[in-house]
């Protein structure tokens, strides 16, 4: 099922006298449970078209439908409850806060996106979520102690321990070898199958396109094609 439909989206951005169309009319749709992966050259829009999906800057033209909802006309504090319950963020680096233990991490996230769950409640969910990433042996520790793969771990954890509908993942696996990039894609498409999230993915690795449903390529600012 489509949970998050971009509509005809364009993004332009003026420099001085000369306009610079990044985005020319994109549409696609993100199903449940499945992973689009957006693959193109450096300064094709695909990571422009993440941000704007993901209610971080704002479109020139067209929609962002979210839950049936258009996000492109929404008052700004709307699509910031929205990013904050609805939408879950992985990026390059894991950016943890240095003075919090793992454990801590998500805990703060369910702070942030607002839960309903009471403290006794939401503990539980961590330890379940620290188990599914096989983070648990860890849940005291501090980044500094961390691996690479680790702190993604950790990262991608906090993403969705509020139990979002869309996670969107920019670079994901850019910062780690190849061992450990792979780990963390067969992490990305359990949750994603297992929490039934719809996921956003810019790479530039096509090693890791294997574990997409949909992998979209980019090029100018348009989908050139879409390969599966």
């Amino acid at each position: 099922m489509s949970i998050l439909t971009i509509d005809e989206v364009r993004k332009t951005f003026i420099n001085g006298e000369v306009k610079e169309e990044i985005l020319k009319g994109v549409h696609l749709s993100l199903r449940e449970g499945e992973i689009t992966a957006l693959m193109g050259a450096s300064g094709s829009g695909k990571s422009t078209l993440l941000t704007i999906a993901a209610g971080l800057q704002p479109a020139s033209d067209g929609q962002i439908i979210f839950e049936g909802e258009n996000l492109t006309t929404l008052n700004s504090e709307r699509v910031r409850k929205i990013r904050a319950s609805k939408f879950g963020f992985v990026f390059q680096f894991a950016h943890l806060v240095p003075f919090l233990t793992v454990e801590e991490q998500l805990m703060l996230m369910l702070d942030v996106s607002e839960s309903k769950l009471e403290k006794r409640e939401q503990k539980k969910e961590v330890n379940k979520l620290l188990k599914l990433v096989e983070m648990d042996h860890r849940r005291n520790a501090y980044p500094s102690s961390l691996s690479g793969g680790e702190k993604q771990r950790v990262a991608i954890a906090r993403a969705v321990v509020h139990k979002p509908k869309v996670l969107f993942a920019d670079e994901p696996t850019a910062s780690l070898d190849s061992k450990r990039s792979k780990d963390i894609m067969i992490l990305i498409r359990n949750l994603s199958k297992t929490l039934n999230l719809a996921t956003l993915m810019v790479t530039h690795d096509e090693e890791m396109l294997s574990y997409a449903d949909h992998i979209i390529k980019m090029s100018d600012g348009r989908i050139l094609r879409s390969i599966k």
